[in-house]
């Protein structure tokens, strides 16, 4: 992955001098934290705080491992040199959280499918017959297939419709996973069950699993993406979900990141954020409508 073209400046809080951990199968300083977390936010807008030290250990650990590497001050070295994009990326995908699970907020997906999908469906209030829905931080895929199954309940004909998702993320290993749309049996526990049909039942090799079907996944387009780097599209969505990944990012790369989301709605279009975030600063156009809903006006 390459940096940026113009890097920002790393705002990490560090405290505390280093201390050697006999515990520790690595030595770990302030300085490999601090120049860790300054390349985090640097390549992905991440900001690690003090209390993400012993986290990013641990993740990193396993690369120090996996390359024969024994010390994080020849890591560092080898990101930042031989590594090159290839170890960037592995890097990221390492301290990245993907955690995420089917119709999880499930009240955005209510509001989608009532505000969005049935008028679409439905050939109500609308001037074009494309639809276009961004899943930003699709980490594993569960968005985007819950986005994708609505669309499908709603839409007999969908195959006849101008009808697609957009799934991206940074992490190009959760890409991978989301691509196949293989998933554990129980992952579908908590799915309504007027959904459960798109969930085709079949055996892994660690056992049962459940398959989306060729249908619900033709629709979707999954592309590895940096949110800090030029965006290879052009738009304009109906609905961007960019869920719990602004919890990663500091103040003014959170605002300067929204701005950017709303240049890609369409009028009246919906930007769906996680639950625990809250939008700073003024965004021109946006108003809150719902618990972590907002729409482009005008």
């Amino acid at each position: 992955m390459s940096a940026p073209r113009q890097k920002i400046a790393a705002a990490v809080n560090l405290i505390g001098p280093a201390v050697a951990d006999p515990d520790r199968e690595f030595a770990f300083s302030d300085e490999d934290f601090k120049t860790l977390s300054k390349l985090a936010y640097e390549h992905a807008g991440i900001v690690l705080a003090e209390s993400k030290r012993n986290l990013i250990y641990g993740r990193l650990s396993r690369r120090l491992r996996a390359l024969g590497i024994t010390t994080f001050r020849d890591y560092r070295a080898y990101l930042m040199g031989e590594g090159g994009p290839t170890e960037m990326q592995n890097f990221i995908n390492s301290i990245s959280t993907n955690l995420t699970k089917f119709f999880r907020e499930s009240h955005h997906f209510d509001h989608f499918r009532s505000t969005v999908v049935v008028p679409y469906a439905n050939g109500r209030g609308r001037r074009s017959p494309r639809l276009r829905v961004w899943s930003a931080g699709c980490s594993t895929g569960e968005e985007p297939y819950t986005i994708a199954v609505i669309l499908h309940k709603e839409m007999n004909d969908i195959a006849r419709r101008d009808a697609r998702i957009l799934a991206t993320d940074i992490d190009t290993e959760v890409l991978g996973k989301a691509a196949r749309g293989e998933y554990p049996a129980n992952s579908v526990d908590d799915v309504p069950k007027v959904y459960r049909g798109y969930f085709e039942p079949a055996q892994g090799e660690r056992g049962p699993i459940v398959r989306l079907s060729q249908m619900t996944r033709s629709v979707i387009a999954f592309r590895q993406l940096n949110l800090l780097e030029a965006w290879p599209f052009q738009g304009p969505f109906d609905a961007i979900f960019c869920r719990n990944v602004m919890i990663y990012f500091d103040g003014p790369t959170k605002t300067a990141l929204v701005d950017r989301f709303i240049k890609k709605l369409i009028p009246g279009g919906w930007l769906y954020i996680g639950h625990s975030e809250s939008l700073l600063g003024s965004h021109p156009g946006l108003k809150l409508m719902g618990r972590t809903i907002y729409r482009r006006e005008g």
